[in-house]
Order: structure tokens, then C-alpha cells, then sequence
């Protein structure tokens, strides 16, 4: 599930991007680049905070969608084993990234790739058989990594469509923060209207946990108007404890995923029953080999463009790229991200990919890895302190997308060429596209594929790198398996 600020954006944000000009202070500066960023120990570590209680809700709503499925023999996997997978992965590659890549990009079990895990794999084979899939997707990755085909891959997005991809993913967020709350809502197919989306649960705006997203919503913009340091971390905090309070007096009956009530037992005790259990290629025996391959296929894509777009996004928000658009040291973060897919199938967690929250924690001026230090300690530590962990309520903790989904955009959006129409055109489908489909993948698909046509009626082909076509192509064929019956 299914994640960003240049000279615009730092007027408003609390933590600088520019460089202050001071030496290292330290072993963990220089390791880390710290100073060399424009950063301080302080930034990362509210970083770190913020980006985990953004994403925090993933160690509920993963077992919740993996859990919910039964495999074609009629088993369910254990919730509580499906917690521990959850958090102990994020945790790891986590961790993984920040130390070795040195990027504030965390991960974790993808929404979207699970619920092809839930709905498409596991009901034709064993819950085994799907993570096996996805263990051998991630295994791919690492082969495209370790051949540079996966960097000249994102090398071949023109300028323009990587400020788009930016700016899609910040619409993106800013809808996911919308929905998570409630301030916005699907309205029901029995509804027969063709309006997708209303306002609140029924039209309108009822209820305390509503009121708790919006306040929270003014008083994270305010605090950043204001220039305040932390500015998104405090709101998350204050949010927080006023929805402890309020669900103590008023009894909500129900926040959601997650209820702000300080829980009677905060310990407990993990359970690493599914660690381990895969089958590499049982899966094959039980769909044969097209479909099977077919299905890691479709895993694969997924992940590859969803952590694509993200770490491109991130990247350039962070100021981690030249100026050409590329970030150094790219291929290790890319190996690690393909590590961290097949970490997830190993632990039954689904494919880990990197996370968009990650914006929270460069909103608050995470520029270094040792912002995902912290972020993966805290998961860490959510192995054994899940019921505290999960009692942010997702309320408290959106509104920070939504703040940094618009200084993306406002950061973004003036630096796409908008007089040259085969660039235009597709960073406009690109960055609509990801949140009208609730998916970066499909924008960055639809974005390449009407960027090649274009380039290729205005007789401008030549200009289009052949990796731009090829993966055109792929994305094509992915969108015509359903008509082709190989679905």
C-alpha cells in the first residue's frame, strides 16, 4: 500500500535543508553525514518519531488483511503470530536501510501487495506456497539490482515525470490521511451514484474522532506557519493525549483500527510461530508454471514502482539527489529494498517495501539514516509493547500527511515544464492518477506509457529512452493479462 522539501518549503518548515557549514561532531555524525546534510542528532530523532507513529497503524491493518483470508485449504493465519511478523520485519529492514543505506526511508509490510497476497495467492495454494512467491519476487529484485537494470530504469524518467511522481505521492498521502480519519468516506456501492467519495461517514462530519483529525489538522499547520521545531511530532503527541481524554469521558464507541485507551496489560509477548514457514516453489505445483510466474510477476511490479516512486520522491525532498535528479549510493538502497521484499514472504508478513509516511519524518527534517535507526528501534520494541505502540489512533497521526502531502505539492509542482505538452500531459495523468487509483504504481505506469506515446506523435521518439519503452510495455501487457485470460 500501498510515501518530501526544496527552497519553497524550508520557509515554512521547522528543520532546514540547507547545510550549516559546521565539521562533524562525532563518530555518529560523520558515519551518518549529519552535519554534511543540513541535520542535527535532535531532527533526526524527531524524524524517526514522527515517520514511525505515522505508519505505526501497519502492525494492526497488516494482520487484519492477512488475517481475514484463508488459504485454499481453509486455514487463517494467527493474528497474533501475524503482529509479531509484522513488526519484527519493519523492524529489521528498517534498521537495514538506515544503517547501510543512509536514507530516513523506512519499511514495511506493503499495503496493496498483501491484499494480492490475502485475495489472488493465497486462495490457489497454501499460505506457504504465497509467501514463497513472494520470497522469489524479491529475489528478482535483487537480480534486476545486481544487473543496474532497475537503476537505469529510474535513471530514464525525464525530469519533469519524477517532480510528477513527487507530487502524485503527495496528493496520494494527503488522501490516505483523509480517508484513514474519516473526514472522508466511500460511499457505498448500494448508494447507485456514481460519487465515489462523501464527506465524513454519512455527508457529514460526526463524532469526536473526526473532530480530533481536524483540530489536529489546524494545529499541525499552525505550528508549522509558525515555524515551530517539531512541529508535526508535537501535534501527533498532543492529538494523542486528547484523544485518551476524550474517549475516557464521552466512550467513543469506536475510533477505528486503533483506540486511544492506555491498555490494562502494555506488555506482551511475541510470537514467532510464522517465521520461517515458506515453500519456494509449492506454489507452482498447485497453479503451474505460467500462472505462477504470472503471480510473482504481479508481486514484483507492484513492489518495484511502488518503492520506486517512493524512494524517488523521498529522495528529492530530502535534497539527496544532484542536480540531475539522482541520488547517489542508488543501488544500495535499491538492493536493500529488494532484501526487505523477499524478508517479508520469509516472515509471513507480505512483501516489506518502502513506506510514503516517510514524508512525516523528513517534514520534521530527518535527512540521514539515523532518523530510520530510530523508527526501527521503536518497532522493535513494538514486538513487546504492541498494545502501547498501537493506541495512537489514526486520527492523531494523519494530519501530518496532510501537511506534508501540500508542501510536496508546493515544492514540486513549479518545476515541471508545463509549455511542453509531452511532458505536461503525462506528469498531469501521473500525479492525478496515483490517487484517483489509490496507487503510485498505476500512476507511474499510466504516466510512462502516455509519455511515450506522446513523444512519439510529436516525432520526438528518438528522445525517449528504450528502458522508458520497455518498461512501457511491461506495464501494458500487466494491464491486458484480464483480457488476454491469463489472470
Amino acid at each position: 500500500m500501498r510515501s518530501r522539501m526544496s527552497t519553497s518549503a524550508t520557509a515554512q518548515v521547522p528543520a532546514p535543508d540547507q547545510p550549516e557549514n559546521r565539521p562533524p561532531q562525532g563518530a555518529l555524525d560523520r558515519y551518518f553525514k549529519i552535519s554534511e546534510r543540513g541535520s542535527t542528532v535532535a531532527r533526526e530523532v524527531r524524524g524517526g518519531l514522527a515517520t514511525f507513529f505515522a505508519m505505526a497503524y501497519i502492525i494492526v491493518l497488516n494482520p487484519i488483511i492477512l488475517g481475514s483470508a484463508k488459504d485454499m485449504y481453509g486455514h487463517q493465519l494467527d493474528n497474533g503470530q501475524l503482529v509479531t511478523a509484522t513488526a519484527l520485519t519493519a523492524a529489521f529492514t528498517t534498521l537495514l536501510m538506515g544503517v547501510l543505506g543512509n536514507v530516513p526511508i523506512a519499511l514495511a509490510a506493503g499495503l496493496g501487495v498483501n491484499s494480492v497476497v490475502a485475495l489472488q495467492l493465497a486462495p490457489r495454494m497454501s499460505w506457504p506456497d504465497a509467501m514463497g512467491m513472494v520470497v522469489l519476487a524479491g529475489f528478482v529484485v535483487m537480480l534486476l539490482v545486481a544487473t543496474g537494470l532497475r537503476e537505469r530504469v529510474m535513471n530514464a524518467v525525464p525530469y519533469g515525470l519524477r517532480k510528477a511522481i513527487s507530487i502524485g505521492i503527495g496528493l496520494f498521502i494527503m488522501l490516505i490521511g483523509l480517508v484513514d480519519s474519516g473526514f472522508v468516506s466511500r460511499m457505498p456501492d448500494a448508494a447507485h451514484t456514481t460519487v465515489p467519495l462523501q464527506l465524513g461517514a454519512d455527508g457529514h462530519l460526526n463524532g469526536w474522532p473526526v473532530l480530533v483529525f481536524v483540530l489536529g489538522a489546524l494545529l499541525t499547520l499552525a505550528l508549522i506557519v509558525r515555524k515551530v521545531p517539531g512541529a508535526i511530532l508535537i501535534s501527533i503527541v498532543v492529538m494523542t493525549v486528547v484523544a485518551v481524554v476524550i474517549h475516557a469521558v464521552a466512550k467513543v464507541p469506536s475510533w477505528g483500527l486503533t483506540t486511544p485507551k492506555w491498555p490494562g496489560n502494555p506488555v506482551s509477548t511475541p510470537d514467532f510461530g510464522l517465521v520461517g514457514q515458506v515453500s519456494l516453489f509449492g506454489g507452482f505445483e498447485k497453479v503451474g508454471v505460467l500462472t505462477g510466474v504470472l503471480f510473482v510477476f504481479t508481486v514484483l511490479l507492484s513492489c518495484f514502482f511502488d518503492a520506486m516512486g517512493t524512494i524517488m520522491g523521498v529522495s528529492d525532498e530530502a535534497k539527496l539527489t544532484d542536480a540531475q535528479g539522482q541520488m547517489p549510493g542508488i543501488n544500495k538502497v535499491l538492493l536493500i529494498d529488494g532484501v526487505a521484499v523477499a524478508a517479508g514472504g520469509a516472515s509471513s508478513a507480505s512483501a516489506t517495501t518502502c513506506f510514503v509516511e516517510s514524508t512525516a519524518g523528513v517534514g520534521e527534517g530527518a535527512r540521514t539514516g539515523l532518523a530510520n535507526v530510530v523508527t526501527g528501534a521503536l518497532f522493535a520494541v513494538a514486538l513487546f509493547l504492541t498494545p502501547i505502540a498501537t493506541m495512537v489512533p489514526s486520527q492523531a497521526a494523519t494530519p501530518a500527511l496532510l501537511a506534508v502531502g501540500f508542501l510536496i505539492l508546493s515544492n514540486s509542482i513549479k518545476e515541471i515544464d508545463w509549455a511542453d505538452y509531452t511532458i505536461a500531459i503525462p506528469a498531469f495523468v501521473t500525479m492525478l492518477m496515483m490517487p484517483f487509483t489509490y496507487s503510485i504504481t498505476n500512476g507511474i505506469g499510466m504516466g510512462f506509457i502516455t509519455f511515450s506515446v506522446l513523444r512519439l506523435a510529436a516525432g520526438r521518439g528518438r528522445e525517449v529512452p528504450a528502458a522508458m519503452y520497455v518498461v512501457s510495455a511491461v506495464f501494458a501487457f500487466y494491464w491486458l493479462m484480464p483480457a488476454l485470460g491469463l489472470t
